[in-house]
């Protein structure tokens, strides 16, 4: 998977491409990390329009992002799904866990 950062005032935002599966949620967990920590981030966008594919293990992660993320007092939004994606995220109610930008 491919990652890349972008970040303005309080925002970060990191757009994904390729399968998010338990080889890549690693990758995005490590690229996370700072950005959660970062002070001047309050909200951090994953978009996910270059996503193919996601498994149970990036579900996972993304509930983890969220877990760290609350208790900083931040929030992770998921943006633009592709529709293989979005059927995932809904079946697993995830629609109703993360604001959808």
């Amino acid at each position: 998977m491919d990652i890349s950062i972008e970040t303005a005032a309080d925002r970060a935002l990191v757009r994904l491409a390729g399968r998010f599966d338990t080889q890549s949620s690693m990758a995005l967990r490590n690229a996370a990390r700072p950005l959660l920590a970062a002070p001047e981030v309050s909200r951090l966008t994953l978009d996910l329009a270059q996503v193919g594919y996601i498994d149970s293990s990036a579900l996972g992660l993304l509930l983890l992002l969220r877990e760290q993320a609350t208790e900083l007092g931040k929030t992770v939004a998921l943006a633009n799904c592709s529709p293989d994606v979005m059927r995932v995220l809904s079946i697993a109610h995830f629609h109703k866990l993360f604001p959808m930008e």
